[in-house]
């Protein structure tokens, strides 16, 4: 028995490593066109498109039309989840990836306010739609094709390198703007912004190729030869987990919140906060980029964590720094300084971060069964993306100009997001297997 398990394990050597490099690059890429339009919306998006409304409401419509993109991730996610419970894995990863390029580059090709007015903020919104649609399932596939090739005593870490690699894709966009950044403002907001974005159409390209030589995982295969052999696929995926597995798509939910709005206000709110407290834009840029990577290399320590002493409390203690490091990493971006701003970065990264990433596929995937997996997954992550990921920059921004500058309200904001996931972490995982699921 345990040669022929070791055979099999053997045979799907190659399809595994092909899977991880799929879901790793593609992941990558997601991150890099997110994070992209977040150091955007940050530096350039406000002057381009809505030059005309003053400094602070150019900055939080800049900021809204980011959450914008957030706001179709969960209907992508249900869609596209469903398509890859239904008919595979493979053909929603490339549906995912088609949409997101056609969106990033599009933004790139995008007439700007003056040349366009209304019509340039219409199309902005649309494609930042379509963009979020398409990440919707994303990392979700992502981290579901790898879970389901390997044993489960294993998720952990191979689960945590796909998720190491968003802020491997944050310091790449960062890199690209702080690149065109030194140009200078006047070049920099002409034509140089779009170079970040349409070098993203050879990504894809990539991407797409690597992705169309996926075979399904053994795992959904079997789980759907013996569906049909039961006749138990009558029910749409969502509807299978909305009638069964709702308790796992609200404490899914709850537990990522803290993870949400730590990425998000280190990857996207900091880069206006150092500015605005009078750091250079290249020097904020710069700080993100150094500080980002930090997590790629330290998120595996997390999955490889959550694979000895189990996914919910790596992923508990992580939120836990979080609300104890909030205050200090907001009072290290606000002092306009360069090292202090790349600490308080590294401190976010290095600190809560992997320990949030790295636990996060390992917790995820063993809440829900195979026939639902990506819709269950997709649901939890992306309507936690709508509501928190996608509202965290544009929250820390509002409460941050209704404090008058007071770093006081957007980090109680941040403390409260990771307290509520330490807690749901706390009794989510207590509750008996009845009461649950």
């Amino acid at each position: 028995m345990a040669t022929t398990q070791n055979s099999a394990s053997t045979q799907q050597a190659p399809n595994r490593r092909r899977a991880l490099l799929a879901s790793v690059f593609g992941t990558a890429i997601e991150w890099y066109d997110y994070a992209l339009y977040g150091a955007a919306a940050s530096v350039v998006i406000g002057p381009l498109f809505f030059a005309g409304a003053g400094e602070s409401a150019a900055s939080i419509a800049s900021f809204a039309t980011f959450a914008v993109g957030f706001v179709a991730r969960p209907l992508g996610g249900v869609l596209i989840g469903h398509l890859g419970d239904r008919v595979g894995r493979r053909p929603a990863m490339l549906l995912s990836i088609i949409l997101m390029g056609i969106a990033t580059v599009g933004i790139g090709l995008l007439p700007t306010a003056q040349t366009w007015g209304v019509w340039s903020v219409g199309l902005l919104v649309l494609l930042r739609l379509i963009q979020g649609f398409g990440a919707g399932a994303e990392l979700t596939g992502a981290m579901t094709l790898v879970a389901e090739f390997v044993e489960p005593k294993k998720r952990g870490l191979y689960t945590s390198l796909v998720l190491s690699t968003p802020p491997l894709g944050i310091a790449l966009a960062t890199v690209c703007f702080f690149l065109v950044s030194l140009a200078g403002d006047e070049v920099l907001l002409d034509w140089a912004w779009r170079i970040p974005f349409l070098i993203s159409a050879l990504l894809f390209i990539v991407a797409i190729y690597i992705r169309n030589k996926l075979e399904e995982t053994p795992e959904y295969a079997t789980a759907m030869a013996s569906a049909r052999a039961n006749q138990k696929q009558a029910k749409l995926p969502i509807v299978q987990v909305f009638a069964g597995h709702w308790r796992r798509v609200v404490l899914g939910f709850l537990a990522i919140t803290g993870h949400n709005a730590t990425n998000y206000i280190l990857a996207v709110f900091a880069l206006s906060l150092m500015v605005s407290s009078g750091m250079e834009r290249s020097q904020a840029l710069l700080a993100v980029t150094l500080g980002s990577l930090v997590s790629v290399v330290l998120t595996p320590v997390g999955g490889w964590l959550a694979d000895k002493f189990g996914a919910s409390k790596v992923l508990a203690a992580g939120n836990i720094s979080g609300l104890i490091l909030a205050f200090p990493i907001f009072a290290l971006l606000s002092t306009g300084e360069f090292l202090l701003g790349f600490f308080g970065i590294a401190v976010g990264y290095a600190l809560v971060i992997p320990c949030t990433s790295g636990a996060q596929g390992a917790f995820l995937t063993e809440l829900f069964p195979v026939s639902v997996r990506f819709s269950g997954i997709a649901l939890a992550r992306e309507l936690n993306g709508a509501i928190v990921a996608g509202l965290s920059p544009l929250i820390a921004a509002a409460l941050l100009q209704a404090g008058s500058g007071s770093i006081v309200p957007p980090a109680s904001y941040l403390v409260l997001c990771c307290l509520s996931s330490a807690i749901a972490i706390f009794i989510g995982t207590r509750a008996s297997s009845r009461t649950l699921y």
